[in-house]
């Protein structure tokens, strides 16, 4: 029955009371969304599949080991089963995405440079997608954000909770318990972090601070949120933000996402590329009894084989595993949606298997010749291609003993 908010913003000289934000300074920026194009994908499938970063020139020929080698640290793996993945791309230009409830004002634009749909969220208020309803104690929730503003005040909250009203997630009363995430990036790799309690709707005076290394929003972030019982991890690109050992009660039932837009003067937040994903990795278990590890953890360029740094944690779980067991040999088998030709998604899977081969030998030293890759493009689905969620489930990594 824990709460987390996690708080946007671009400086660290804030006032926080309540729950709101008393003073916004900063300055304005002019607005670039809205009017723009997103890049249209060249070829079949994955269309916005994978778009964590969506600044990139689409290429499938780059080499990934510069940027893979900035998250050496990071040790984030998604859950294994994707439940919520939300994109906007099956909702109309102009619209509030149609699964999404708010008191306030968005919409669904696209944005000059920046590839897919975005929910762009004009005004203070909350927004909360319908079909989120219940979270378990172990999960992932990662997203991608931005700003079209280069300095201003927090912003953004992100709310994982128990709420008692669903109807008024901004009002602390309708939280029985929660934990609190104050993140500040700032303009020059200068932000700081904090986090807070309420219970019963009452906020704890008491918080913990510390310095991070959050740089300008207006460059887009992918975050990360990490859940296992009653541990929080949070991330922001490669920089592990937080790691709290107790954040959660261990029978907190969280029931809602929302996010919530604090203050604003003609600047807003844009986030896309949400996916909620249950249940522990055991990557050990699976390739080594089961025969098969199958991860949705290995992202890719949008209709490319380009590995994004961010896969970097599940790669380096398989490694471990190949490392402890000497003789384990697999089979790496990409796998697409049925967005697109036949053809051209047999091709990208079988891409996408081989760059993750070779990234396996390059990056982390294990022997070519005890890894096999192939591609099945849409050919074996494990959902229907009919939701967001489904498609995200069936684009995905098997590792396969043999």
């Amino acid at each position: 029955m824990k709460q987390l908010f996690l708080l946007m913003g671009l400086t660290a000289m804030v006032s926080v009371a309540d729950g709101q934000l008393l003073k916004k300074i900063g300055d304005k920026a002019k607005n670039i969304a809205g009017s723009g194009t997103a890049e249209k994908p060249k070829t079949g499938s994955d269309k916005s599949a994978d778009s964590t970063n969506p600044g990139k020139t689409v290429k499938t020929d780059k080499d990934e080991s510069a940027s893979i080698k900035t998250y050496s640290k990071y040790d984030f793996v998604p859950g294994e089963k994707i439940i919520f993945f939300e994109d906007f791309m099956q909702d109309a230009v102009g619209d509030l995405p149609a699964k999404w409830n708010t008191n306030s004002s968005g919409e669904t634009v696209t944005v000059e440079g920046r590839q897919g749909h975005w929910l762009k969220l004009a005004k203070p208020g909350w927004f909360m997608p319908d079909n989120i309803t219940s979270l378990p104690t172990d999960f992932t929730l990662e997203y991608d954000v931005f700003s079209d503003a280069t300095v201003h005040s927090w912003g953004l909250t992100t709310a994982l909770a128990e709420l008692k009203n669903k109807e008024q997630p901004d009002d602390n009363q309708q939280h029985v318990n929660s934990f609190t995430l104050n993140i500040i990036p700032g303009t020059e790799a200068n932000g700081s972090t904090q986090y807070g309690r309420i219970k019963n709707g009452v906020e704890d005076p008491a918080n913990t601070a510390q310095t991070s290394h959050f740089g300008d929003i207006t460059k887009s972030y992918h975050i990360a949120i990490w859940r296992q019982k009653e541990r929080l991890r949070v991330y922001f690109d490669d920089e592990k933000a937080w790691d709290v050992p107790k954040a959660f009660l261990p029978e907190a039932k969280l029931n809602s996402v929302y996010f919530l837009m604090q203050l604003s003067d003609n600047w807003h937040f844009f986030i896309s590329n949400i996916r909620l994903a249950v249940g522990a990795a055991d990557t050990r278990n699976k390739i080594l009894t089961q025969n098969k590890w199958v991860t949705h953890g290995i992202l890719f360029d949008v209709n490319s084989a380009t590995i994004k740094p961010e896969s970097y944690g599940t790669l380096k779980e398989m490694a471990n595993v190949l490392k402890d067991v000497p003789d384990l040999k697999i089979k790496i088998v990409g796998h697409t949606d049925a967005d697109g030709s036949d053809a051209a998604n047999l091709d990208l899977s079988k891409r996408r298997a081989a760059s993750v081969k070779a990234m396996l030998t390059k990056e982390f030293g294990i022997e070519e010749g005890r890894m096999e890759a192939d591609g099945k493009g849409a050919r074996e689905p494990i959902e229907k291609n009919d939701t967001p969620a489904g498609k995200a489930n069936n684009r995905r990594v098997e590792f396969i003993k043999i």
